[in-house]
């Protein structure tokens, strides 16, 4: 190889982390080329040019266009329906309902344990937005005529639309068996009432977080094209191999005939964990036309039919001794994930459990039906809401004794996971550090400082404002299975079946091989997300796709430069073990004169591609992984109109090694402004009094937080431990943890303006107006 051609292959002229003996583990890295720096995205041309297609871009010869009818009631049966009149309609090729047979398939809906049994097409209809029949049409606009022309009789029933009257004695019923999901989950450790009775100061406060919806940039949708018995799916999801095993087990066809694609998503936030309705009614209508057939849905039927974040009714009650030291807490959750199971108290009592040390805690959490879309994974599922009671209730405490709300939280770090079986230590926590250098970064101190000294009566009043959090996963785990190529031109062929959200999940995985091989990032062509060709991964959601699929990427490329060591020992005629790498080139430890290049190796041209395989290896024993945050913002509240403005904001995150800084910092800016819409704008609104129909189904009405929104100064402060014993990159989960902590930081920092407790989503000036005026009355 040429100068010219390894300046092209590889980065700078630096030593490569040794190569472990087959069979040793190899050892963490150290100080690092590549890894941990702002590299652009290997896949950032075609983003921003438009030349990357995604499920949404993907056009066939001969393709049809799909759309779903819809309830337009919360709680209704179907007593007729006629297809007759849509089907004869020009341009529609088939129209499908629960009377055609190829399309009486069931239908189950689960959540930790429980299953509720439904139909692909249910006549018992127990939400607005449930899938009623379906038509495929040569353009949209002519399966949109068609669905206008469907007619149906529904028998209009009593619906229950808010979660809090749902056990009301009267209330209709969902299901058969009433309107409980199941008996109310109980947590318990040591003894709350003595721990209560211990404590110095006690306070009980209610709090409540509206229903979220995730209303990804890309709708849902998905391509289905059938070739004889075989079946492929172009799906924006987050998980090729999940939506696989779902249309597998739908349709009763074996899984070698279904193949999912993947390549590109326009976002999920957990949304995209699972196949769709709209994934099988595709498939059914691309068999009974022979064609192929496009369905995305449109932003309407996101709102409602695709999932969203439950609300969330907590009240908490918490000890403090005069020193900061937690005594008790008791916590209780009712909340809805709809008219079906769907995790509608899931992880809301997390953050209660584990994240603070405290001897006696009780939580008890009640889950109910109520007649709205299920519920979906949405980032970090249940942990914004637990932190928006319990991060308001410490610094409640913290006032009433006294105290900084910093040091009190620094005066109770857990060592250890209280709430799992056996109280395992953690590999790693960077949450003191957080506190203190986010605090540190942030000028915490000096900024209660200046503006307890300025008195903070006028008509504009800043505060600030701090909360902390862990993500109850983060650690990754197997299954995970990674192929690299090495070929005998020098370049790489990386093969995964993990899917890139848009999060930068195939950079990360090439600056682990260019790390270990010296290949320069964007020469490794990366095959990912195609259950056809690539190798089988979990889906990528949880914060767990570059903690599981990075150390596999790792033992790929050792395993590959473990043959490379024997083949150049062989032409040297060396020990490997005296052989160690630099870019492009394999080099005698005691002898530089005996080096050869890769593509030089007589084994490699004879071959013509070296090939490693990397496993996920198992968790550490007694051992849990988990990310912490810390997170400090300023606001800016004009008492006079209620209006809030976010001035600043500081993230410190310990997730472990940073793996690239720029993906990094823009994970923890975009979880900021998430949360930032839970805690200001984002609400789904049901008229509760008369139809119980969502009111604000679109982007319009449904306020995320714009540009406008989020505040000019937003700092990412990476807390790295140095985590030897997480797995084989010390590298955590990210995408979950940075937005758990930020609507009660926002929601603290109004209080330390305003002297108001806002306990509600979202702090929004009408809400904002009425207490402050409720508390000039008090007054």
């Amino acid at each position: 190889m040429t100068d010219q051609e390894k300046a092209h292959y590889y980065v700078e002229d630096l030593p490569i982390p040794d190569t472990p003996r087959p069979g040793e583990s190899p050892a963490p890295w150290k100080a690092t080329r590549i890894i941990g720096k702002a590299v652009p995205r290997v896949d950032a041309y075609e983003r921003v040019s438009g030349s990357a297609v995604y499920p949404s871009d993907v056009s066939l010869p001969n393709m049809l266009y799909g759309a779903i009818l819809r309830c337009p009631h919360p709680h209704a049966r179907v007593e007729n329906i006629d297809t007759g009149r849509a089907a004869k309609l020009a341009g529609v090729h088939a129209v499908i309902s629960a009377r055609t047979p190829a399309a009486d398939l069931a239908w189950t809906y689960s959540s930790r344990g429980i299953r509720k049994k439904s139909k692909l097409f249910e006549s018992h209809c127990r939400f607005e937005g449930e899938a009623v029949a379906a038509a495929a049409a040569e353009t949209p606009y002519a399966a949109r005529d068609a669905l206008a022309a469907i007619e149906v009789a529904y028998s209009v029933l009593p619906a229950v639309s808010d979660e809090r009257t749902a056990l009301d004695q009267g209330a209709p019923a969902i299901h058969a068996e009433g309107n409980r999901v199941a008996p109310p989950s109980l947590y318990q450790r040591g003894d709350v009432t003595r721990g209560l009775a211990e404590a110095d100061v006690v306070l009980e406060e209610n709090y409540r977080t509206e229903c979220e919806i995730h209303t990804p940039m890309e709708l849902h949708g998905c391509v289905a094209n059938w070739d004889g018995d075989r079946l492929t799916i172009w799906e924006s999801t987050q998980g090729v191999f999940r939506v696989q095993q779902n249309v597998a087990e739908t349709l009763n066809l074996p899984l070698s005939k279904v193949r999912i694609i993947g390549h590109y998503m326009g976002g999920g936030f957990g949304s995209k964990l699972q196949a769709g309705k709209y994934t099988i009614i595709a498939a059914l209508l691309a068999r009974i036309t022979g064609r192929p057939v496009k369905m995305i849905l449109s932003r309407e039927e996101t709102y409602l039919a695709v999932g969203n974040r439950p609300p969330s009714n907590m009240t908490l009650k918490a000890g403090v001794k005069k020193d900061g030291t937690l005594t008790a807490l008791d916590f209780a959750c009712t909340g809805t994930g709809g008219a079906y199971p769907a995790g509608g108290t899931s992880l809301v009592d997390w953050q209660v459990r584990d994240l603070y040390a405290c001897p006696n805690v009780r939580t008890t959490c009640t889950d109910v039906y109520i007649n709205a879309g299920p519920s979906r994974p949405f980032r970090a599922p249940g942990h914004p809401q637990g932190s928006w009671a319990l991060e308001q209730m410490l610094d409640a405490l913290a006032e009433a004794i006294g105290m900084d709300p910093v040091d009190l939280r620094l005066k109770n770090i857990a060592l250890y996971s209280q709430a799992r079986d056996g109280q395992p230590a953690y590999t790693s926590s960077g949450f003191k550090d957080c506190l203190q250098e986010g605090a540190r970064a942030f000028g915490w101190k000096q900024a209660r400082q200046q503006i307890a000294a300025t008195g903070n009566r006028g008509m504009i009043r800043r505060g600030v404002g701090m909360a902390g959090g862990l993500w109850v996963a983060g650690g990754g785990r197997p299954p995970s299975t990674i192929i690299l190529k090495l070929f005998s031109d020098g370049s790489v062929n990386l093969n995964m079946g993990a899917s890139d959200l848009g999060t930068g999940t195939k950079t990360v995985m090439a600056l682990v091989v260019a790390e270990e091989l010296g290949v320069k990032p964007e020469n490794i062509q990366i095959e990912h997300a195609d259950t056809g060709s690539t190798q089988f991964a979990t889906p990528s959601g949880g914060s767990k796709t570059v903690p599981t699929e990075a150390p596999a990427v790792r033992a790929a490329a050792i395993s590959l430069k473990q043959q490379l060591l024997e083949i150049a020992a062989q032409d040297l005629a060396v020990d490997p073990a005296s052989l160690s790498f630099r870019a492009g080139r394999i080099i005698s430890k005691t002898d530089p004169a005996k080096k050869i290049g890769f593509t030089e190796l007589s084994g490699l041209k004879k071959r013509g591609v070296v090939v490693g395989i990397g496993y996920r290896g198992p968790n550490p024993e007694n051992k849990v992984t988990n990310p912490f945050a810390a997170q400090f913002c300023e606001v800016e509240v004009n008492v006079g109109t209620g209006e809030v403005r976010i001035i600043r904001f500081l993230g410190a995150h310990d997730s472990g090694r940073v793996m690239s800084r720029l993906t990094y910092d823009n994970q923890v800016f975009g979880g900021i402004t998430m949360g930032i819409g839970l805690a200001m704008t984002e609400a789904r609104v049901l008229d509760k009094n008369h139809t119980g129909k969502m009111v604000n189904r679109n982007w319009h009405d449904y306020k995320l937080p714009t540009a406008l929104d989020v505040p000019p100064e937003m700092v990412s402060l990476p807390i790295e431990p140095e985590d030897t014993e997480a797995n084989t990159t010390g590298a955590k989960g990210l995408g979950e943890p940075v937005t758990i902590p930020t609507a009660a930081a926002v929601a603290n920092a109004v209080y330390h303006a305003t002297g108001v407790r806002i306990t509600q989503t979202p702090i929004n000036p009408i809400q904002l107006c009425r207490l402050l005026a409720e508390r000039k009355k008090e007054a």
